[in-house]
């Protein structure tokens, strides 16, 4: 049974940071590329970021680059999310995915699993 588990939302001032978790089992973590979305209320998901399965190929969207960073453990079978400058607008549930396509992708259809999702909420 494959479970990707969140951690380390939570409530954080304006241009603060905090860091995101998502430890895996059940699946052969180092074959599968990760990815973040988020999803505020009223709006549908939205990709953030990804990293392939070795971690040498990252993308981000364009209202994240320069303030998120995502990483992986694969002795761990985890991936992170730094997550620095954080406005407002960051406030979203924020989701890990596994991907086990060739490519990184950011449509979220082409993710095969998915977490319970973490909150986070930016005040200001």
């Amino acid at each position: 049974q494959v479970q990707l588990v969140e951690s380390g939302g939570g409530l954080v001032q304006a241009g603060g940071s905090l860091r995101l978790s998502c430890a895996s089992s059940g699946l052969f973590f180092g074959a599968y590329n990760m990815g973040w979305f988020r999803q505020a209320p009223g709006t549908e998901r939205k990709f953030v970021a990804a990293i392939n399965w070795s971690g040498s190929n990252t993308d981000y969207a364009d209202f994240v680059k320069g303030r998120f960073t995502i990483s992986r453990d694969n002795a761990k079978n985890t991936v992170y999310l730094q997550m620095n400058s954080l406005k407002p607008e960051d406030t979203a549930v924020y989701y890990c995915a596994a991907d086990r396509q060739l490519m990184l992708s950011r449509i979220d259809n082409d993710y095969d699993y998915w977490g319970q999702g973490t909150q986070i909420t930016v005040s200001s």
